[in-house]
């Protein structure tokens, strides 16, 4: 693709870089294929080519961001699946999330919608204030039906009570800084990023984490200074937000580093995981940019540190069919993919994928709130693809994935859950049914 920056816009490094990524485009059209909104709306401009061409004119000719513009950026999932789909390797993330931190200096949004991004950058991030928000938005769910109206403020608002869980659970006792000795000889040490809004949600994705690699005789440290990654204020184009909560989390990591070493950052979100192992772009021009890049190149899946260092079950094969729904963060924006299906195999589970599974469940970070009609169409899309394995229960690597599919025909369970249990932990609760079908089916079938 021909540009045509100025030499004093190419002074940039974002406007270099952008420029860099358009030129790599060659028009081909692939990445309309796997699109999720092109394939829901069919509208050129809601296709990463239509969007690269939006950016193109908004970034070339240095104006504010038009209505337009905004509609169809804001409605990208930041999926990656086009990424993946690419013959040429256009780096679609970095250039859409230029094009979120010019909009957010350059767009004056309604009130509303302006106030909703600023509550859930001030809530999400923070894990005491994200439980408040949830315990009130619990009691106020049965009013979710009394919202008037279809706007998209109405639709918001019936999203967030949809998705509030009916009961918080209460934060765990392994949720706190601190040093969990490896049992045994201790061979390895690693940082574990904890998450802001899985520590909510799901405080068993960390209890199993912890449990797990200590087993497996790593060494697992959460520094007191770390916090939320940045991802969600970054994908929302909210700069300086999202480069102080990273600039938080390259200082503890270092000083961990420096202080004992670290094999790895291990990250059980895959959503933080993209970001975090994108550090190194994210501070190129910073002074952390050196550490930046060594803590970018540290980081991994726990998936992936878990095959490293040889995961093996303790516990005979459960007799269960997962289907894998495979977070677009980790299949496409971390080329995580064969890992977490080995190794629930390697657990004894029976492992099917879903069709479409390179496909977004509409999660996509805050997407299913602020875009809740189109998510709501790619949940029952997935849904009803994970439905037609006829698994006992649905397995991921990602707590927005688990919270947007949860309420379907099958229980859903964070992937590291599993592999703990398997690995002689305990049972987790969201199966406990899934288990009693799955043998009475079986006694059934013996039955017949």
């Amino acid at each position: 693709m021909q540009t045509s920056f100025t030499p004093d816009q190419l002074r940039d490094p974002d406007t270099a870089e952008s420029n860099r990524i358009l030129r790599t485009c060659v028009h081909c059209g692939f990445c309309t294929a796997t699109c999720p909104t092109f394939l829901l709306l069919g509208d050129e401009l809601d296709s990463p080519r239509g969007r690269i061409y939006l950016i193109k004119d908004m970034l070339e000719n240095g104006r504010p961001a038009t209505e337009e513009v905004v509609r169809h950026v804001d409605r990208c999932l930041s999926c990656l699946s086009c990424m993946t789909t690419c013959p040429s390797g256009v780096n679609y993330m970095h250039l859409v999330d230029h094009a979120r931190r010019h909009i957010e200096e350059t767009y004056d949004r309604p009130p509303a919608e302006r106030g909703l991004r600023r509550l859930l950058s001030a809530l999400l991030p923070y894990p005491r204030r994200f439980r408040l928000a949830l315990l009130g938005a619990g009691l106020a769910r049965p009013l979710a039906r009394l919202v008037p109206g279809a706007s998209m403020t109405a639709q918001r608002l019936r999203a967030m009570f949809r998705l509030a869980p009916a009961r918080v659970p209460g934060p765990s006792a392994l949720d706190r800084p601190g040093v969990f000795r490896a049992e045994g000889t201790r061979r390895g040490r690693v940082a574990l990023l904890t998450g802001c809004a899985q520590r909510v949600l799901s405080p068993s994705i960390n209890d199993a984490t912890i449990r797990l690699l200590t087993r497996m005789g790593l060494e697992v440290v959460v520094p007191r200074a770390q916090g939320c990654c940045g991802a969600l204020d970054h994908h929302m184009g909210h700069h300086d937000p999202a480069m102080r909560l990273a600039r938080a989390n390259i200082a503890a990591w270092t000083a961990e580093l420096e202080a004992e070493g670290l094999d790895a950052v291990v990250i059980n979100t895959s959503g933080c995981g993209t970001t975090v192992k994108d550090y190194g772009f994210m501070f190129r021009e910073e002074p952390e940019a050196v550490a930046a890049a060594r803590l970018s190149a540290l980081a991994m899946d726990v998936s992936e540190l878990l095959v490293k260092f040889g995961y093996a079950p303790s516990r005979p094969a459960p007799g269960l069919t997962v289907a894998y729904h495979a977070a677009c963060s980790l299949q496409h924006g971390q080329k995580v993919t064969a890992a977490p299906k080995d190794l629930l195999k390697r657990a004894g589970f029976t492992v099917k994928e879903p069709a479409e599974s390179h496909l977004c469940c509409g999660s996509a970070g805050t997407y299913n709130l602020m875009q809740p009609a189109i998510a709501g169409q790619l949940r029952e899309r997935k849904l009803a693809n994970l439905d037609r394995t006829r698994a006992d229960l649905i397995a991921a690597g990602n707590i927005g994935c688990l919270t947007q599919l949860a309420g379907g025909a099958m229980p859903t369970v964070h992937t590291v859950e599993l592999l703990d249990w398997m690995a002689g932990g305990p049972e987790p609760a969201a199966i406990m049914g899934a288990i009693a079908a799955a043998r009475a089916r079986d006694k059934a079938a013996r039955s017949a």
